[in-house]
């Protein structure tokens, strides 16, 4: 599961350092319209992600899978020849909606066999793995420049994804229980997807996760210009990248060290509170010491570390009412998340002005709503940990 979800952020990251490359080979004026590049993957996975797990709800998980990862390999092939820039992100849009399931499917597939705390802790194993790419994969794309041209990076991608599925064909069984088989009509589509944001207890925190990884999507989008063009540390952006994400990649191993002994919402619900204070911080930064990397790397650090308490946790809250629809709950909270999350990673890239505040005061905002919407979801009350889990459909017992 943590390889077949890697997969995203390597389509992501490891584009990376060619922007500079792919804006130059394609002769574009606008420093900002080369995020597209990643902007138009991440908003087109979000739409991706309402169709695979409607699919893999009526067929089984492994089918819709090796679909998806098709669709990964041979799109990566066909940006190698994209003659123009708006072909590459018309290929990068396919990419981005038909490799959802890469993202949507390890959520329902691991929500078949577990449930609760434990299927939190589960997830933060697998986030272990999968944020260790985001620290790796800039390099990748750097070590491929030396060598060869910004088109070979897309060579290297499907490269990782064939190795992907060769294992997932070897190792990954069919998970969906055969009586939880739902059929594809218009009634099963109206009666599955909205149903997130008919329940409170789950709205609130796929809404949250979708704003709080939408400031991370702005990071990502504007990485390149803010360290490498404002700090002034271009050659050192694979390194300075990499060590901010690898913050993320121990705190989700801690979440799932700790998430069974103090629960879900515990250990969230306090990690949320400490988001907005760093991103206050983070505010006074980018006013007061806005030319200091001193100041930037630290918190944008502590940011990420604490988004790794905050994700897998929001995701195992908010489908934890979904025990018979997993797949079409997967895919609708991915959905909400992808373009909530990558709309705004957009909206803060393009406002990019040379300095660290936009992405700053993004980060402050999401934080105040994320909090928000969690007190809804939770009436009013923080750090709970409801005895048994509540369920849409389907008795606990």
């Amino acid at each position: 599961m943590a390889a077949l979800m890697s997969l995203n952020a390597l389509a992501i990251d490891a584009m990376l350092p060619a922007l500079d490359d792919i804006a130059s080979s394609f002769q574009i004026a606008d420093p900002n319209k080369r995020q597209y590049v990643v902007g138009i993957y991440l908003l087109a996975t979000g739409f991706g992600s309402l169709v695979p797990g409607l699919f893999a709800d009526r067929y089984g998980r492994r089918p819709v899978l090796f679909i998806s990862m098709a669709i990964y390999i041979v799109t990566s092939l066909l940006c190698m020849i994209a003659p123009t820039f708006e072909v590459l992100l018309g290929l990068r849009a396919l990419q981005g909606f038909g490799t959802a399931g890469l993202m949507v499917l390890p959520a329902a597939i691991i929500r078949d066999r577990f449930e609760g705390d434990k299927m939190a802790r589960l997830i933060s194993m697998i986030f272990i793995v999968f944020m260790a790419v985001p620290v790796l994969a800039p390099s990748v794309g750097q070590a491929v420049l030396v060598f060869a041209s910004w088109e070979w990076i897309f060579f290297t991608l499907a490269l990782f994804a064939i190795a992907a599925c060769t294992w997932a064909a070897l190792r990954l069984p069919e998970t969906l229980d055969p009586d939880h088989r739902q059929k594809i009509d218009p009634r099963t589509v109206v009666r599955n997807l909205p149903l997130t944001l008919r329940t409170r207890a789950a709205v609130g925190y796929v809404l949250a996760a979708g704003l709080t990884f939408g400031g991370m999507f702005g990071y990502i989008n504007s990485a390149q210009q803010l360290i490498g063009e404002h700090f002034g540390a271009a050659e050192q952006f694979p390194l300075i990248f990499g060590a901010s994400a690898a913050t993320l990649a121990f705190s989700s191993w801690a979440n799932s060290r700790i998430v069974e002994r103090f629960g879900a919402r515990r250990v969230s619900h306090t990690a949320l509170i400490a988001f907005f204070l760093v991103s206050a911080v983070q505010v006074f930064a980018a006013i007061e010491k806005a030319d200091s990397l001193a100041w930037f790397f630290p918190l944008i650090s502590i940011n990420l570390c604490l988004l790794g308490f905050l994700g897998a946790n929001f995701g195992s809250i908010a489908m934890q009412p979904f025990f018979n629809s997993a797949g079409a709950a997967s895919s609708v909270q991915s959905a909400i998340r992808m373009l909530l999350g990558a709309a705004m990673g957009i909206a803060i890239g393009q406002l990019y002005d040379g300095t660290a505040l936009p992405l700053a005061m993004a980060l402050l905002i999401s934080s105040v709503l994320s909090l928000c919407l969690v007190l809804f979801s939770e009436k009013g009350k923080l750090w709970t940990r409801p005895r048994q889990p509540r369920y849409i459909g389907e008795s606990p017992h």
